[in-house]
């Protein structure tokens, strides 16, 4: 044998030698041979149950019994509905519709901006309406778009005529006064 391989087998000697040692270090010879016993309680006492026998009266009368609570599904989170009462009770429409049911009426025309005056050209009539949106000013012009969607059909002394281009409604946009810090 190599010297590596003797080191290595005295070594593995030494682990199993050492192993046997620990195993059988503090231990008598009567150690091996009773069993051991571990109390939890010292101070248990049995019941003095001089008839042990089972009661049926006891059950019957628990299977007699009726449970008067709000029967809730205890895995959903919201309250249970209130308990309908002879009183109180759902009515059903008189009238019920059958058939199909028409769509929404669209929701009214919102134009962004907000219209602060207008001015009209002495020798043709036309006006101009001026509309904020943001920090914007535009000029707008009758019969002309504004911001993409919009067009300006007719500005009056308080007012303005604004059609949505894409499905021809119409709004009517109130003339707001400034505010003295906006100039």
């Amino acid at each position: 044998m190599s010297r590596r391989n003797e080191i290595y087998a005295l070594v593995v000697l030494l682990v199993i030698l050492g192993g046997v040692v620990y195993y059988f270090e503090g231990r008598t010879p009567s150690d091996d041979s009773t069993p051991r016993v571990v109390a939890a309680d010292t101070k248990f006492q049995p019941l003095d149950v001089q008839e042990p026998q089972l009661r049926v009266d006891l059950l019957a009368k628990l299977q007699k019994l009726e449970y008067t609570g709000s029967h809730r599904n205890i895995f959903v989170a919201e309250a249970p509905p209130p308990p309908v009462t002879a009183e109180v009770k759902p009515q059903e429409p008189a009238f019920r519709f059958v058939g199909p049911h028409q769509p929404p009426p669209p929701p009214p025309v919102e134009v962004p901006g907000q219209l602060f005056g207008y001015a009209s050209e002495p020798a043709t009539g036309h006006r101009v309406a001026f509309f904020t949106e943001g920090d914007d000013v535009l000029v707008v012009a009758e019969g002309s778009t504004f911001l993409g969607r919009f067009r300006l059909i007719h500005v009056t002394d308080s007012s303005a005529d604004v059609e949505e281009i894409s499905d021809g409604r119409h709004a009517m946009v109130p003339m707001v006064q400034p505010s003295a810090g906006q100039e």
